[in-house]
């Protein structure tokens, strides 16, 4: 007879061993592929944003991920895509919440964890644009740092998430220069998509700096108005020196990791 003390690790076991059914399930398989695809779409057209930006177009949706799925909801097609890429990364996400029950170490509970929460946000923003609603990732990106900022020790937590971007930017740098995307990979693409995932996780990494570097300067002059999302992040950058060379070359890279994104749908360790 087992004792009360086996019956959390008797649960636990088969909470793993039912999400790796799950995750292994051909649906749920097809499904995340589906996502990664739809990480495609969103990037190539968050791409074509920060070229508007960087060329000075006016009337252009924010350069986010709400402003991208924004565009395509105007495009002709676009409402019937936008149920596709929610889907895509709905099952995304649930992929993720199997890897997050059945992975053993820490590091990789954190990355699926964080994964899970991105793709989970993106699926809700998704289906709202696909509903018919909007929605502003800046807008919302300024109202988390303003309630953040009200909190105790508001301007040393606004501060430390500026960090932490800038710590995932870095990581996106490291891993498309020393290609350890290859590990995501069931079997290697060929040099060209190569080439794309490492123009890709550097172009992304130095957006997402930019971002981090917003929050540091918001929680350094306690303006939390000074704090925004991948838009104001971008729009800091057009004013400096050769700005228009540095957002076309972001652009550039964000264009890369959508094609990347799209050989990784066929090629990802699944």
């Amino acid at each position: 007879m087992n004792s009360s003390s086996d019956r959390p690790r008797e649960v636990s076991g088969e909470a793993k061993r039912a999400a790796a059914k799950a995750g292994n399930h051909p649906v749920v398989e097809w499904g995340a592929r589906l996502g990664y695809g739809a990480s495609g779409v969103l990037h190539l057209l968050l791409a074509y944003l920060t070229a508007q930006i960087a060329l000075g177009g006016s009337g252009q949706q924010e350069a986010s991920q709400s402003g991208a799925l924004a565009t395509l909801a105007e495009e002709p097609v676009g409402q019937g895509l936008l149920w596709v890429v929610a889907a895509g990364f709905t099952l995304l996400a649930l992929w993720q919440l199997t890897e997050l029950v059945t992975r053993h170490e820490a590091s990789d509970k954190a990355k699926a964890g964080g994964k899970l929460v991105v793709y989970s946000v993106l699926a809700w923003t998704a289906f709202t644009f696909a509903s018919g609603g909007s929605t502003s990732s800046d807008q919302q990106t300024k109202e988390f740092t303003v309630t953040l900022m009200e909190a105790p020790g508001g301007r040393v937590l606004v501060g430390l998430v500026g960090v932490a971007i800038i710590g995932i930017a870095a990581y996106h740098v490291h891993k498309g220069w020393r290609e350890r995307f290859l590990g995501d990979l069931q079997e290697h693409p060929g040099r060209w998509v190569v080439l794309a995932a490492r123009v890709g996780y550097i172009g992304k990494g130095i957006a997402l700096a930019a971002v981090g570097v917003l929050f540091i300067t918001a929680a350094i002059q306690h303006r939390a108005g000074k704090a925004a999302g991948l838009d104001g992040g971008l729009r800091s950058m057009r004013d400096l020196p050769a700005g228009t060379v540095i957002l076309l070359a972001i652009a550039l890279g964000l264009a890369a990791y959508g094609v990347y994104s799209f050989a990784r749908a066929r090629y990802a360790r699944v």
